[in-house]
């Protein structure tokens, strides 16, 4: 019974945590949306707990605004990169572990001398990709969570390349500015790529 519990527990943990992923971001943004507003769940359960007295506008302050978009961000990131590392682990060879634990190494010195130097190949190509779409933040969410009110603090490059070419018909300055932000992401992914390569041995190409 304690087995059937613990591989269903490993089950549904894999499905929660990778779930969002599975999900459009526009339709997670929806979800979030109908979740924080002033009639959705989030304050009628906050009002009947007497948390607060009347519904609170989160999507209409700034800091609202910027932390649903960051957990939101923060839960798809965590899931993707779970998922990754879990494979990268499961690529390093039983017989290592097995011969760390006959040295007399415990699970913690494991994790740092087998398990992190096994995985940071990976943890580095992973990093050199984020690096390489530092400046595209899902645009999606952003433009379906934000509003005037908060224009000036929630907007990212990606939703005011949309605003200025989409919706003031803009169409060569919002060119020109989805162009420049290739171009930063591609010099930094190819100045990081290189830092990489000399320090680590581990590089894109």
């Amino acid at each position: 019974t304690d087995i059937r519990l613990k591989i269903h527990g490993k089950q549904f943990f894999k499905v929660v945590i990778y779930l969002p992923n599975l999900i459009m971001a526009s339709a997670f943004a929806m979800l979030f949306f109908t979740m924080f507003s002033t009639g959705g769940p989030i304050n009628s359960i906050l009002v009947n707990l007497g948390v607060i007295s009347k519904p609170v506008d989160f999507l209409g302050t700034v800091f609202g605004v910027r932390s649903i978009i960051g957990f939101m961000n923060f839960i798809m990131w965590f899931g993707n990169t779970t998922i990754m590392l879990m494979a990268a682990i499961m690529g390093i060879s039983v017989d290592i572990f097995e011969a760390a634990d006959l040295d007399g190494a415990s699970k913690l010195k494991q994790v740092f001398y087998v398990t992190l130097p096994g995985i940071l190949p990976t943890i580095i190509t992973m990093l050199l990709l984020k690096i390489g779409n530092i400046l595209n933040v899902g645009y999606e969410k952003v433009i379906l969570l934000y509003n005037e009110a908060t224009y000036e603090t929630a907007d990212v490059i990606s939703s005011y390349v949309y605003r200025k070419g989409l919706q003031e018909f803009d169409w060569s300055f919002s060119t020109a500015v989805g162009l420049f932000n290739s171009v930063i992401n591609f010099t930094l992914l190819i100045i990081s790529n290189k830092i990489s390569k000399k320090v680590s041995e581990t590089s894109l190409w």
